[in-house]
C-alpha cells in the first residue's frame, strides 16, 4: 500500500464516520422537532379549548351577544355569534401559516335555552409564536450540524492517527523485502512516536478506547514477536559463525603447514590428514544440525508418525552405545513394552542425542541408565548418568542453542551446544517436554515426556534428521 492509498483511505474513513455521525444528529434534531411541535400544537389546542370553556361560561351568565359586540370582540382571540341553524360540535379551521387566512378553532355550541352560537379563537397568534421559535430552533440546529461536521472531522482525524500511523508502517513493512537492524529500529521509533533508540519500546495509547488498545496490543505483541526473532537470529549467526571460526582454523594452520615444509615428512602429512579429517566432519555435523534446526524454524519439514515399541528403541541404542563406548556401563529398564505413536527416526535422534550427553559428562567408569516407563498417561523416556552435573543457574539455559555449562571442555567432548536444542524441538513438536533434575558433582537425569499412543498428535513439518 503505497502512501498515497494510504491517505485516500484515511480520508475515505474519516469522511465516512463523519458523514454517520452527522446523520445520526440530524435524526435527532429531527425527532426532538417534531416531538416539540407535538407538545407546543396540544399546549395550543389545549389553551384554546380552555378558552372556549371560559367563554362559554360567559354566555351562559349574560347570553349570545349581539352584532353590536362584534367589533370589540374582534380585538381579542376570539368571536361569538349567534347561528341560524343547529350546532355541529368542534373542529378546525387551519388555513396557511403562510397565507391571510389565520388558523380558527370552531366550536358550536347551544345554551342551556336552546340557543345555538359558535366561538371561534384565532390561533394565529400562539402559531406565530412557535413558527419563530421553530424557525430560531431550525437556525441554531443548521449552525450546530455544520460546526459539528468541521469539528467531528479533526476529531476523527486526531482518534484515527494512531490507525494512519500504523497503516504507513504496514505499508513500509509490505514494501521492504529485507530489513537491516537500523530499519527495524527506525520502524519501531516511527510507530512509537518516542524515541527509536530501542526495539523494546512499545506503543502508548492514552485513553479507555478499548478498540485502540486491543490494536496496540496487537502491534505491540508483533514487534515484540519481530524483536525476538531478530535477537535470536542474531546470536544464532554469531554463535555458529564462531563454532565454525575453530575447525576452519584448525584446517587452514596444517594446509599453510602442508603447504611450507610438511609434504615431505611422512608423520607431519599423516598427522595434518587426521585433523582435517576431524574437524571437517565437525563441521559437517554442525551445518547438518544447523539445517535442521533452520527447517525446523521455517517449518519446511514434516513428521511421519507411526506406532512403534518405545524400549525396543532404547534397547538398539543401549547396544550402539556398548559397541562403540566400552569406558562406561550401560543399563536399560522397563518392564513391558512401551507403545506410542511417533516418528521413530526423530524419536531415536533425540533419545541418543540424551545418551551422548551422558557419556560426554561423565567420567570414566560412570554407570549411565535408561529407564522407560509410562508416568502418568504420558510416555517417559529418562537417560540418568552419574557425571559432573548442573548447576542451578546454567539449568534454565541449557536447551538454547549453542549454550553450554563449561567452555574449557568444549573441544574435549566435541560438543556443538546444538543437541539439546535439537532433542527439544522434537519432543515439543510431538507434543511432548522435558524434565531435568541434576545436582553438580552427583548427576544428572533428562527425561522426555510424550504423548501415549492414543495422545500423540503429529505435526507437519520434518523430513530428515542429521545427527546430532
Amino acid at each position: 500500500m503505497s502512501k498515497s492509498q494510504v491517505e485516500r483511505v484515511k480520508s475515505s474513513l474519516v469522511f465516512r464516520l463523519n458523514g454517520k455521525l452527522f446523520l445520526r444528529m440530524l435524526g435527532i434534531f429531527v425527532t426532538l422537532d417534531l416531538i416539540l411541535l407535538l407538545l407546543a400544537g396540544g399546549w395550543t389546542l389545549r389553551r384554546a379549548d380552555n378558552l372556549g370553556n371560559e367563554v362559554a361560561v360567559l354566555v351562559e351568565e349574560r347570553g349570545v351577544p349581539g352584532p353590536e359586540a362584534t367589533l370589540w370582540m374582534e380585538t381579542g382571540d376570539y368571536r361569538v355569534e349567534a347561528l341560524n341553524r343547529p350546532a355541529q360540535g368542534q373542529f378546525m379551521c387551519w388555513g396557511v401559516w403562510w397565507s391571510l387566512e389565520p388558523p380558527l378553532l370552531r366550536q358550536e355550541r347551544t345554551t342551556r335555552t336552546g340557543v345555538p352560537y359558535t366561538i371561534e379563537m384565532d390561533l394565529s397568534g400562539s402559531l406565530n409564536g412557535l413558527k419563530t421559535a421553530l424557525f430560531c430552533l431550525l437556525i441554531w440546529e443548521g449552525l450546530a450540524l455544520l460546526l459539528n461536521l468541521f469539528c467531528n472531522a479533526g476529531t476523527l482525524s486526531r482518534t484515527l492517527r494512531p490507525i494512519q500511523e500504523l497503516a504507513a508502517a504496514a505499508s513500509k513493512l509490505g514494501s521492504m523485502t529485507t530489513f537491516s537492524h537500523q530499519e527495524l529500529r527506525d520502524l519501531a521509533g516511527k510507530l512509537d512516536e518516542i524515541n527509536s533508540s530501542h526495539l523494546d519500546r512499545r506503543i502508548q495509547v492514552v485513553g479507555a478506547q478499548k478498540e485502540m488498545t486491543a490494536l496496540t496490543e496487537a502491534i505491540n505483541a508483533m514487534l515484540e514477536r519481530i524483536d525476538r526473532a531478530y535477537q535470536s537470529q542474531a546470536r544464532f549467526v554469531s554463535d555458529a559463525s564462531h563454532e565454525l571460526r575453530t575447525p576452519i582454523a584448525v584446517v587452514k594452520g596444517y594446509a599453510d603447514m602442508l603447504d611450507r615444509w610438511g609434504k615431505k615428512d611422512p608423520t607431519a602429512l599423516q598427522e595434518a590428514i587426521d585433523a582435517i579429517k576431524a574437524e571437517s566432519v565437525t563441521m559437517q555435523n554442525l551445518v547438518e544440525q544447523l539445517l535442521f534446526l533452520a527447517r525446523g524454524d521455517n517449518n519446511t519439514t514434516a513428521l511421519h508418525p507411526e506406532p512403534f515399541d518405545l524400549t525396543a528403541v532404547a534397547s538398539q541404542l543401549i547396544k550402539e552405545a556398548q559397541i562403540i563406548d566400552q569406558t562406561h556401563t550401560f543399563e536399560g529398564r522397563w518392564e513391558t513394552a512401551v507403545p506410542i505413536v511417533a516418528d521413530p527416526a526423530l524419536i531415536k535422534q533425540a533419545a541418543r542425542v540424551l545418551i551422548d550427553n551422558a557419556v560426554k559428562y561423565s567420567p570414566m567408569g560412570g554407570q549411565i541408565l535408561v529407564d522407560v516407563r509410562l508416568k502418568e498417561g504420558k510416555v517417559a523416556f529418562s537417560v540418568e548418568d552419574e557425571g559432573q552435573g548442573v548447576s542451578a543457574q546454567d539449568l534454565p539455559h541449557i536447551f538454547e542453542r549453542f549454550y553450554r555449562t563449561d567452555e574449557s571442555r568444549t573441544r574435549q567432548t566435541g560438543g556443538t551446544g546444538l543437541g539439546l536444542s535439537i532433542a527439544k524441538w522434537i519432543v515439543e513438536r510431538h507434543g511432548g517436554s522435558f524434565e531435568v533434575v541434576s545436582r553438580v558433582g552427583i548427576g544428572s537425569r533428562f527425561t522426555m515426556l510424550l504423548p501415549g499412543a492414543g495422545e500423540c498428535r503429529a505435526a507437519d513439518g520434518i523430513s530428515a534428521a542429521p545427527s546430532a
